[in-house]
C-alpha cells in the first residue's frame, strides 16, 4: 500500500477539518479524493491518444443545527481551505433544515485490504498501455477486423476526517481495458476486463475475444421479437446486477418506497446468491465509504431470497441501525449504494449453458439500458456487439440486434443455471464480478437497425 499517498490525503482532510471548526459550526466532516490517471485511447486499430492527469477535490460538509451545507474545491493551500470553509458554512446557514438529520458518523475499524493496491498499476507508463493495445490490434489484424478502445489506469487516494472522530485513508488501483472490434458484413465484436493489477490483463485475449465475435456477426439476419430463453454473457449481466443495485438495494430506495426489496422476498431462483464486499479480493477492493466509515459485506440476495439492503450514515439513522459503510460523497440526494457486488459462480461451463438452449439467443452485451418501471425493475435497452440465435444447443448464426422490455426480477427468478467462471469487471456503480447465466425466458419487443 503507498501510505505516504494516503498519508498526504488525510493531512490535507485533517487541515480543512480545521478551518471548519473555526468556523463555528455544529459538525463538519472533511473528504479529499486524490486520483492519478492516464488513458491510451486507440481507433482504427491505432493509437491515437494519450492522456493523463492529476485532481484533487476537496469536499467539505458542515452542519449548523440541522442545516447541512456542502462546498468542493481544488485548493489545497490555506487561504483555498479558508475560503472552502467559509462557503460551506455559508450555505449551512441558509439552507432549509433537515429535521431528521441524524448527524455525522464516529469512527469505525478501517483496515486496508492489500490487494486493493498494485505497484505495477500505479507505475503504468504509455509504453506499458501501449503493449496491451499492440496485442488488442495484432488480434484484430489476425481476424481481418478493425481495432477501437481504451486502455485504462489509475491510482485513487481517498481520506475523510470529521469532527466526530472519523479518520480513514487508503489508496486503491483499478485498470479497465476496453475494446471493441468492427469487421466486414456490419460485424462488431465486445470485450473488456478491469483489475487491481493491470499486469493480470490479458490483452491478446481481449482482443481474440472482441475480434472473433466481428467475424462471427457478420451478415447479421433479422428474427421475430418475443420471448427467448437466453444465454447471457458477463458483459449482460452486469448491467443485471448494476440496476437492481441502483432500483433496489438501497435503503433510501426502501425507505421512500419505490424499491421492490422486501426482507425475506424471494426474488430469484436457488442459483442467484448476490453480495456486496469490498473487502473480496476478486473484485476492485474498497474497504470504507465517502463518509469514512468501514465497509460490511452485506448479503442481498442468498439463494434466491431478499436479505439486505445497504445503508449510509442518514438513512441508517432514520431506520435506528449503524450504517453498513455505503455512504456516496455528499450533497447526495440518490442515497447509498452497493459498490462492489459480486453473484456466487454456478457449477456450468460456457458450452452447457449454450447446450441447454433448444432455440433461443446469446446475448453479448446490452446498451443504452433504462428503468421503465422501479417496483417491478422493469427495463428496456438493446443488444450489441454480439446476438446469436442458438437451435439444438449450438449457435447457428447472427442476428440483428433487439429491443428488450424485460422485469429483472423476472430474470433472476428464470435463472436455471449459472456459469462456473466469472469476471471482474466495471459497472456504473463500481466494481463487479459475475458469470454468465442461462435463463428461460426474456422479452424481445422489436428489432433494430443494426
Amino acid at each position: 500500500m503507498n501510505d505516504d499517498r494516503a498519508a498526504d490525503a488525510l493531512a490535507l482532510a485533517e487541515a480543512a477539518l480545521a478551518h471548519a471548526l473555526r468556523e463555528g459550526v455544529t459538525e463538519a466532516e472533511a473528504l479529499v479524493m486524490a486520483e492519478d490517471s492516464a488513458l491510451t485511447r486507440f481507433a482504427n486499430s491505432e493509437i491515437h491518444q494519450n492522456v493523463a492527469e492529476s485532481n484533487v477535490t476537496i469536499n467539505l460538509r458542515v452542519v449548523v443545527g440541522k442545516r447541512v451545507g456542502v462546498a468542493s474545491s481544488g485548493r489545497t493551500d490555506e487561504e483555498g481551505l479558508r475560503r472552502l470553509a467559509e462557503n460551506a458554512t455559508a450555505i449551512a446557514r441558509v439552507v432549509e433544515v433537515l429535521d431528521d438529520w441524524g448527524g455525522l458518523p464516529g469512527p469505525t475499524d478501517t483496515h486496508e485490504v492489500p490487494a486493493g493496491y498494485s505497484a505495477v498499476t500505479a507505475e503504468a507508463s504509455p509504453e506499458f498501455r501501449a503493449d496491451a493495445v499492440r496485442a488488442v490490434i495484432g488480434a484484430a489484424d489476425d481476424a481481418g477486423v478493425t481495432a477501437y478502445g481504451s486502455f485504462a489506469t489509475g491510482t485513487e487516494s481517498t481520506a475523510v476526517a470529521n469532527s466526530k472522530g472519523a479518520r480513514a485513508a487508503g489508496t486503491r488501483t483499478t485498470s479497465q481495458l476496453i475494446t471493441v472490434s468492427m469487421g466486414p458484413g456490419g460485424g462488431t465484436g465486445y470485450a473488456e476486463a478491469a483489475a487491481v493489477d493491470a499486469s493480470t490483463i490479458d490483452a491478446a485475449a481481449i482482443g481474440r475475444e472482441a475480434a472473433g465475435k466481428a467475424r462471427a456477426t457478420a451478415d447479421a439476419v433479422s428474427i421475430e421479437p418475443g420471448d427467448y430463453p437466453v444465454v447471457l454473457e458477463e458483459y449482460a449481466v452486469v448491467d443485471l446486477l448494476d440496476m437492481l443495485g441502483y432500483l433496489g438495494f438501497s435503503a433510501l430506495a426502501v425507505q421512500e418506497e419505490r424499491s421492490f426489496f422486501e426482507p425475506g422476498r424471494r426474488i430469484g431462483s436457488d442459483l442467484v446468491t448476490i453480495v456486496d464486499d469490498g473487502y473480496d479480493p476478486a473484485g476492485l477492493p474498497s474497504w470504507f465509504d465517502y463518509e469514512g466509515v468501514a465497509k460490511q459485506r452485506i448479503e442481498l440476495v442468498e439463494r434466491g431470497v431478499c436479505r439486505g439492503v445497504v445503508y449510509d450514515a442518514q438513512t441508517s439513522a432514520r431506520d435506528g441501525v449503524a450504517s453498513t459503510g455505503h455512504g456516496l460523497p455528499a450533497p447526495n440526494p440518490w442515497g447509498p449504494f452497493p459498490l462492489n457486488m459480486i453473484m456466487d459462480a454456478g457449477v456450468s461451463s460456457r458450452e452447457e449453458l449454450i447446450g441447454g438452449l433448444d432455440r433461443g439467443l446469446f446475448v453479448t452485451r446490452f446498451h443504452y439500458t433504462n428503468p421503465v418501471h422501479p417496483k417491478l425493475a422493469i427495463v428496456t435497452g438493446m443488444t450489441r456487439d454480439g446476438t446469436f440465435l442458438v437451435e439444438d444447443g449450438e449457435l447457428v448464426g447472427p442476428v440483428k440486434n433487439l429491443r428488450y422490455t424485460q422485469s429483472y426480477l423476472d430474470a433472476l427468478a428464470g435463472t436455471v443455471a449459472v456459469a462456473r467462471e466469472r469476471k471482474t469487471l466495471k459497472g456504473f456503480l463500481g466494481g463487479v464480478v459475475v458469470p454468465a447465466v442461462r435463463i428461460d425466458g426474456w422479452t424481445f419487443t422489436g428489432g433494430t437497425e443494426h
